[in-house]
C-alpha cells in the first residue's frame, strides 16, 4: 500500500523503514539512535516524551543559535565594507526568556509585535536599543513603554500612529526613533494571508500615487516633526518566501525612494530594513535558500541600485522569522486512535485512507487550518522495517478540518502510544497555541548535549480554568 497509492501527492516520497529520516525537516543534531528512537541534540524523544509527557514542542538550542549565527555572518560578510548589517529575530514566531537572551547572545536583534512580546524581550535582559517594536494598531500603552524603554525603533505603519508617536514622544520630553513601513507593491509567492507588501492589505504606507502618497507624505511629516527621529524605511514583502525576485525588486524601490527623499529634502536616510519571511522546508518538497545565497543576492541588488542613484549604502537590517527558530522545533504526540476509511478516487475507484488520531491538534499547531499548511512525521519511538501505510495524522478537536499532517507514510504497524515527531514546528506552533475545546497547552523544552530544560513549562487546568470567575480551586 506504500507504493502509488492513488492520493498521495506527487512529491511524497514511499517509505520501507523508520530510517529514512529527511534530515533537512529536522534540527542538524536530530539522529536515529540503535535503538530506533529519534534523539535530538543526544536527547532521545522517548526519554523526553515520559520527563514531560506529550504534545512537547521541543527545541534544538544549538541549531537554534548556528541559524542565527549563520544569519549574521553571512549578511555581515555579503555587505562588508560598504555598510553594517543588524539582524533581527523575529519575535512572533516564538518568544521566551531564553530564547530572547540566546538570540542576543548571537549577536542578533530582537523585533517585537506587541506590548507582551516587548515586555519578554525587556525581561530577558535585552539591550533595549536593539529592540524594534513592528504593530499595525499600537497603543498608546505599548507606544509609551517602548520610549520610556528607550527601545532602538518603533515601525510607523501608518499616518495615525506616526501622528501619535509624535504626540506621545513630545509629551514624554523624548525624541522617538523610528522608520516607516512602506508598501512597494510587490506581489510574493506564498499564502495570500503571509503577503504582506501588495496595496489590498493592512499593513504599512503605500508608495502607491508618487507625490501624493501616504509613504511621501508619512516622510514629510516625519521629518517636520520635532519629536521623530526618521532613521529611515522597512518593507517586508511576506513569509515562507523561496524564490528571491521579491526581495530584490522591493529593494530597487525602496532605494529609489530614498534617492526621492535626498533630492526633495537634502537628506539622506541612514536605514534601510529589508523584510525577511524566508522560507524553511515542512515536507520534502521544499528547498529552502542557504543565508548566503540570500545575502549575496540581495547585497548585489542593493549595491547596484545605491551606485545608479548615486547613494551610499545604508544601514541595513533583515528578518528571517521562521528560518532561524522553525528547522530547531520539533513537536512530540502520543498516537490514540487509528481507522481506515474508504476514499473515492480521482479516476473513479476507491482506496482506504488511514487516519492516525495524536493527543494534540490545531490548538498547539494552527496552521494547517489558518494557511493549508502541509507537514512531514516520523514514528519517532521505535524502528519498524516494512510496509508503509499513506496516512493523514489527525488531533483530537471537534472540526473536521483538524489536520496536522495531511499526508505521509507511517508503518503499517504503528500502534496506540507510539511516539510520532512533526519537524519544522519551532516556529508559529506555540505563538498560535489555544486552548481549543479547553486543552491545556503543551510545555517548551530546549535540549542540549543529552539534556533538556523547561523553557515554558505545560499549562495545568488550573492555569486554564484560573480566568473563569466562577471556579473554586
Amino acid at each position: 500500500m506504500a507504493q502509488d497509492h492513488p492520493l498521495a501527492p506527487s512529491w511524497l516520497s514511499s517509505r520501507s523503514s523508520t530510517d529514512d529520516l529527511e534530515q533537512k525537516l529536522f534540527p542538524d543534531d536530530a539522529r536515529r539512535e540503535a535503538s530506533g528512537s529519534l534523539s535530538i541534540s543526544g536527547a532521545e524523544v522517548t526519554r523526553l516524551a515520559e520527563q514531560h509527557g506529550t504534545p512537547l514542542y521541543v527545541l534544538s538550542e544549538e541549531d537554534f543559535r548556528r541559524r542565527a549565527r549563520s544569519f549574521r555572518e553571512a549578511f555581515g560578510e555579503a555587505f562588508a565594507p560598504e555598510a553594517e548589517v543588524d539582524v533581527f529575530y523575529a519575535g512572533k514566531a516564538f518568544l521566551s526568556t531564553h530564547v530572547a537572551r540566546w538570540a542576543a547572545q548571537e549577536g542578533l536583534c530582537v523585533d517585537t509585535a506587541s506590548g507582551g512580546e516587548l515586555a519578554i524581550a525587556l525581561a530577558a535582559g535585552v539591550d533595549p536599543v536593539r529592540i524594534g517594536l513592528h504593530g499595525n494598531n499600537k497603543s498608546d500603552a505599548e507606544i509609551r513603554r517602548a520610549l520610556d524603554a528607550g527601545i532602538g525603533r518603533i515601525i510607523a505603519d501608518s499616518l495615525d500612529e506616526l501622528n501619535r508617536i509624535a504626540q506621545l514622544a513630545q509629551d514624554a520630553g523624548t525624541t522617538a526613533p523610528v522608520m516607516l513601513r512602506l508598501t512597494p507593491g510587490v506581489h510574493a509567492s506564498t499564502h495570500e494571508y503571509i503577503a504582506t507588501a501588495h496595496e489590498d492589505q493592512k499593513f504599512g504606507l503605500s508608495l502607491s500615487g508618487g507625490r501624493e502618497s501616504a509613504a511621501w507624505t508619512a516622510v514629510q511629516k516625519a521629518l517636520d516633526a520635532p519629536a521623530i527621529d526618521l532613521r529611515g524605511l522597512h518593507c517586508h514583502i511576506g513569509s515562507q518566501i523561496f524564490e528571491p525576485t521579491g526581495f530584490e525588486v522591493a529593494a530597487q524601490k525602496l532605494i529609489a525612494f530614498l534617492a526621492e527623499i535626498r533630492e526633495d529634502r537634502g537628506v539622506e536616510l541612514a536605514e534601510l530594513d529589508l523584510g525577511g519571511g524566508h522560507g524553511i522546508a515542512y515536507t520534502e518538497a521544499d528547498s529552502p535558500r542557504d543565508p548566503r545565497e540570500i545575502a549575496e543576492a540581495l547585497a548585489a541588488t542593493v549595491k547596484q541600485s545605491c551606485t545608479e542613484h548615486g547613494l551610499s549604502v545604508p544601514r541595513i537590517s533583515i528578518e528571517p522569522g521562521r528560518a532561524i527558530v522553525g528547522p530547531a522545533g520539533v513537536t512530540l504526540y502520543t498516537v490514540g486512535v487509528q481507522k481506515d476509511v474508504g476514499v473515492d478516487t480521482p479516476d473513479g475507484g476507491s482506496t482506504t485512507r488511514r487516519y492516525v488520531a495524536v493527543d494534540g491538534g490545531m490548538s498547539d499547531n494552527a496552521r494547517g487550518v489558518l494557511y493549508d499548511a502541509d507537514y512531514s512525521a516520523v514514528l519517532a519511538s521505535r524502528k519498524v522495517e516494512g510496509e508503509h501505510t499513506l496516512s493523514r495524522i489527525v488531533g483530537k478537536h471537534c472540526e473536521s478540518g483538524d489536520i496536522v499532517v495531511r499526508d505521509v507514510y507511517l508503518p503499517t504497524a504503528t500502534e496506540r502510544g507510539d511516539i510520532l515527531a512533526v519537524p519544522a514546528t519551532g516556529a508559529y506552533c506555540h505563538s498560535l497555541s489555544s486552548n481549543y475545546n479547553y486543552l491545556t497547552r503543551p510545555a517548551v523544552v530546549a535540549v542540549k548535549d543529552g539534556a533538556s530544560q523547561v523553557l515554558i513549562r505545560r499549562e495545568t487546568e488550573e492555569d486554564m480554568l484560573g480566568r473563569d470567575t466562577g471556579f473554586a480551586p
